[in-house]
């Protein structure tokens, strides 16, 4: 990964990869699909490949992909990269103090791996950066952990698609791709009794009332569920008091 040795050696690193490892079947599903997209719009397995190694952004990607397609002017395709990857920059501000202290290279590595959810779980588990030689190999460590097993899960499955675009249909779509992102969340927040309850009687009432227009369903299975595990927490209190 062109970081530095002590960064894989670490214990933050398997604490790193350990964090993110609930969301990887998440950024595979969309790592698939984006691999899919890029081969139904006409890129060669090269351009493919390309793109997926050097631009590493499922956002931007995804933006790019429609625009390739139809043969849009190359300053219009970039622009609109660069526009949906604005964000970076406020990440990378933030970040900026935590990592002062490594060399640019390994800086310029960091700001390559790093994605949405490494820079959401990173942010979380260090509010502040470290003052000590110490912990601030344990934030890299950590990082590196973080964004290791993503960037991982994100190439495997967009290659993947690459490969297999002709076996899987097209008709899928991203949105086929959004479900799968979403069962990975749901197994990774499902971490408790209370809420794989709320999320199961969620999907109950949205499969249950799917013939509503204007997809209601999904506004009525949030009531439900909702209403459900409120009932359920005013149950639960008086027995979880110590006064």
């Amino acid at each position: 990964m062109f970081l530095k040795p002590e960064n894989f050696r670490h214990s933050a690193f398997m604490e790193g990869v350990k964090d993110a490892a609930p969301q990887a079947p998440g950024v595979a599903a969309w790592g698939l699909m984006t691999g899919v997209a890029m081969m139904n719009s006409g890129m060669s397995v090269l351009e493919s490949i390309a793109m997926t190694l050097f631009v590493y952004a499922g956002s931007s990607q995804l933006a790019a992909i429609p625009l390739i397609a139809v043969g849009a002017p190359a300053w219009v395709i970039l622009a609109t990269g660069f526009c949906v990857n604005l964000r970076f920059m406020v990440f990378s501000l933030h970040l900026r103090p935590y990592f002062m202290h490594l060399p640019r290279f390994e800086r310029m590595m960091h700001g390559y791996l790093t994605a949405d959810l490494s820079y959401v779980l990173f942010t979380r588990r260090f509010p502040k950066p470290a003052d000590d030689a110490e912990t601030q190999l344990v934030q890299t460590a950590f990082l590196a952990g973080n964004t290791c097993i993503v960037w991982v899960s994100w190439m495997v499955a967009s290659f993947f698609g690459i490969f297999l675009a002709n076996i899987i249909p097209s008709n899928w779509g991203l949105g086929f791709a959004g479900t799968l992102c979403l069962v990975g969340i749901f197994c990774s927040l499902a971490s408790t009794k209370m809420r794989f309850f709320t999320a199961t009687v969620a999907a109950v009432t949205a499969i249950a009332a799917y013939a509503l227009p204007l997809k209601l369903n999904i506004v009525l299975a949030i009531v439900v569920a909702v209403m459900f595990s409120m009932s359920l927490e005013r149950l639960q209190k008086p027995t979880g008091q110590s006064t």
